[in-house]
């Protein structure tokens, strides 16, 4: 029986793979939605080409464009941030894809696991906003959340099969567009350096939150909640070569990494098949190509980020949300020509310093926290 998908963020870089997937294996897949902020153009081709039962377009200044382009097909068009959490919830969906961007990720999960849905989570923030809610929640449903994202996806590889206690995880991490460029010219760097990532072809917002490590720091964060590890026993290595996604040590010193390209597919279609693995006969890895890879501690000068990163992850409550809300404006700004690109972290540090702080936060907490921490980092951005 084929698997009925609905995609969150279609038309981004992992909305698109994961459609790569679907088109390699029609006989294991089918679309029943698909949704995107407001690229209709693409939204309507994809819809088009998979047969989706219905297109969601959240920009609702897109709408109309979209329901013309669709006119002529049986696809429902809707818009809003409601119709997500419709979408997700429809009992004609087995599997929500949420590769959405930042905060926007956080309520259409919590619908889709009410609702039982099993979940394949390229959206960190999920966790890294509501991490203790959505995983108190998804045990309650019995509802399985399965990484995309590729660092966690090797970890829940090595893994696979495990019944040892596990010393410690360690996070690889090529270092961003801005590894080899000294710390003393990161206040002059334009958003075009910073979205030239050396091995990734990922989104713009993605790409600045590698160049600061502060998607490194949310890593963390995430695989403390969906691995049930603490903080002390989750360390990041600077690995340039991306080859090496991700290593688990186990109490006996043995240590199990999962390596491979940098490419999205793989992981994405290991969420998909769990706990098969697709057939890909064209993916593979040669060692001759890449005869070195090498490992060095992250300089937290440089990337102070990672360490406020941990703080929020020790201190639990609203604090990740909050930096991950300021993260969101500052990176915006950035890319906006509003801000350098040492304001990001100092816009998050600035709001954290002087956010309302939640211990035991509900849903509608994490919206507040998310909305004070985005009008903070304006305020020291002058927005």
């Amino acid at each position: 029986m084929k698997q009925r998908l609905s995609i969150l963020g279609s038309t981004g870089s992992i909305g698109v793979q994961t459609l790569d997937i679907v088109r390699e294996n029609p006989d294991l897949f089918e679309i029943t939605s698909l949704t995107a902020r407001s690229n209709w153009q693409l939204l309507a081709r994809q819809a088009i080409e998979f047969d989706a039962a219905c297109a969601v377009i959240t920009d609702p200044t897109k709408y109309e464009a979209l329901k013309s382009a669709l006119a002529s097909y049986p696809i429902k068009v809707f818009t809003g941030e409601e119709s997500l959490r419709q979408v997700v919830c429809s009992q004609e969906v087995d599997v929500v894809v949420n590769a959405l961007v930042g905060y926007a990720g956080l309520v259409p999960t919590v619908a889709a696991i009410k609702a039982g849905k099993k979940i394949a989570l390229a959206n960190k923030e999920t966790l890294v906003v509501g991490g203790d809610l959505v995983m108190r929640l998804a045990a309650q449903r019995h509802v399985p959340i399965l990484p995309i994202d590729s660092e966690h996806s090797a970890i829940f590889q090595c893994l696979a099969g495990e019944h040892s206690p596990v010393r410690r995880l360690i996070i690889t991490c090529s270092g961003g567009a801005l590894r080899d460029v000294p710390a003393e010219q990161l206040p002059d760097v334009t958003p075009e350096r910073a979205l030239k990532h050396p091995q990734w072809r990922m989104g713009a917002k993605i790409t600045i939150d590698s160049a600061t490590l502060v998607n490194k720091g949310f890593e963390v964060i995430e695989a403390h909640w969906l691995f049930g590890v603490d903080a002390d026993r989750i360390s990041v290595l600077i690995h340039p070569q991306s080859i090496v996604h991700s290593m688990v040590e186990f109490d006996d010193g043995a240590i199990k990494a999962q390596l491979g390209t940098p490419d999205m597919h793989m992981p994405i279609s290991y969420a998909l098949m769990f706990p098969h693995r697709a057939s890909r006969p064209k993916e593979a890895f040669d060692f001759m190509q890449h005869p070195e890879l090498t490992f060095s501690a992250v300089d937290r000068q440089k990337y102070p980020a990672l360490d406020i990163a941990y703080d929020c992850l020790r201190r639990g409550g609203t604090a990740a949300c909050t930096m991950n809300g300021s993260n969101e404006v500052a990176v915006a700004a950035f890319l906006d020509g509003k801000c350098r690109f040492t304001d990001i972290t100092a816009a998050i540090e600035y709001a954290l310093e002087r956010a309302t702080f939640t211990a035991e936060p509900t849903l509608e907490d994490y919206a507040a926290a998310n909305a004070e921490s985005r009008a903070l980092a304006a305020e020291y951005l002058h927005l």
